[in-house]
């Protein structure tokens, strides 16, 4: 295999170029945070660690190398008075790969990072670099199987605040208000705690910047490293070896975490440190499907005697029109699954991923950079623009330079 690590969009198409030359397929890197085998190549490996950094901020647009991370961009916009419509919950992710694997936040008037994509700068397997805005709903959430992304144009808005509400609360009462909830406040979602009925509801608000009122460092360093992280990793830890404890202590983790009331920038506020490694499953399904999914597979929990130590994450977002985007065409949900890194995964996310099929049919959607089992065939009903998206592929990348077993699985 070849790695090398490009500094710009030329370095990138000669290496496209060298590639097709010698007959060896190419891959872009990102960050590392799919849990997929989407980057995997036995040819050309490109590393973005030398991609990165802002190209131009022009009024509400921002243009910036692919490899930039989430968490630089969301700085470097804040000290010109912008901000990231949406972000997920992580943000370590390069920009290009958090667009082509579809990473979305919750709200359920926002759609995911690929909505906020005005532009895409490609290198084509001819080694040609492209702008061309015909490209962009069908290339944004695009695999990397379109072209390698080298720069990524996104619509900004003016920095804002989020007053962040987060509140233990029963599951049972938060599904009996699940048709109204996600429309309660901008961005909600909440985590269900396996082998309990407790919850963690977050509840962010848009306010104005002069409504910062963020909490004390020493709080947040207790709150979101400590408890959050290295309290939680040591529970996973113990429920490992003695699995008849994770019962006990998932009841004692939304007490831990409490509820707690605070003001910050947005980007603060969206994203927080994720240290506990895991493995997951998410699929974006019809926001009614939510209640049987959770009544579902906490009967599958019990039924199977399995001990689940991570929460179960619910999200919304609003329709986009991303061909391949999880979230074409209609509002969604998304539920995602979590196991320990440490704990085996494959039956119990693969039990996941049958319970959400038999509640919600073929209108799953598998987000694209967790741990899923469909192919082409499998998907290519579930979204309107797949056969187009396919034919498109085949016409900038006829030779297949850009696919990799992942991409030949998932679009053929």
């Amino acid at each position: 295999m070849r790695e090398l690590a490009p500094r710009d969009a030329e370095e990138v198409a000669a290496a496209v170029r060298d590639a097709g030359r010698d007959g060896l397929p190419v891959r872009m890197a990102g960050s590392g945070h799919s849990f997929t085998a989407a980057a995997v190549t036995d040819g050309v490996l490109l590393h973005p660690t030398r991609l990165t950094g802002v190209l131009g901020i022009a009024g509400n647009r921002v243009t910036v190398r692919a490899g930039t991370r989430l968490r630089e961009l969301s700085r470097r916009l804040a000290e010109h008075g912008l901000a990231l419509e949406n972000l997920g919950d992580v943000d370590v992710q390069t920009v290009a790969g958090a667009v082509a694997t579809g990473t979305h936040g919750t709200g359920a008037r926002y759609g995911g990072l690929a909505t906020q994509v005005t532009g895409l700068e490609l290198v084509l397997a001819d080694g040609s670099v492209r702008s061309d805005p015909d490209l962009v709903p069908a290339a944004t959430v695009g695999l990397g199987a379109f072209g390698i992304v080298t720069a990524v144009t996104l619509r900004c808005v003016p920095a804002y605040a989020l007053r962040a509400v987060e509140s233990a609360e029963r599951l049972e009462d938060l599904l009996e208000r699940w048709p109204t909830l996600p429309d309660e406040t901008d961005h909600v979602e909440f985590y269900w705690w396996p082998h309990t009925r407790d919850a963690q509801l977050k509840a962010n608000t848009r306010v104005p910047l002069a409504e910062l009122a963020p909490l004390p460092r020493w709080r947040a360093l207790v709150e979101d490293e400590l408890v959050a992280n290295a309290l939680f990793g040591a529970q996973c830890r113990l429920g490992r070896r003695v699995p008849a404890l994770v019962p006990p202590t998932n009841r004692l983790a939304t007490r831990l975490l409490g509820t707690r009331t605070y003001t910050d920038l947005a980007h603060r506020v969206f994203a927080h440190p994720r240290r506990v490694r895991f493995h997951e499953s998410e699929w974006a399904v019809p926001r009614t499907a939510v209640p049987a999914i959770l009544t579902e597979l906490d009967a599958t929990i019990r039924r199977r005697g399995w001990r689940v130590s991570f929460p179960v994450e619910v999200r919304v977002a609003a329709a986009d029109d991303r061909w391949l985007s999880t979230a074409y065409g209609r509002d969604v949900a998304y539920v995602a699954a979590h196991r320990y890194v440490a704990e085996p995964h494959e039956d119990y996310l693969a039990a996941f991923a049958d319970v959400v099929h038999a509640v919600a049919g073929t209108a799953a959607r598998p987000h694209w950079g967790k741990l899923h089992r469909l192919a082409a065939a499998d998907l290519a009903p579930r979204y309107p623009r797949f056969a187009d998206a396919v034919a498109l592929r085949r016409r900038l990348d006829p030779e297949g330079r850009f696919t990799n077993p992942y991409t030949r699985r998932v679009l053929g």
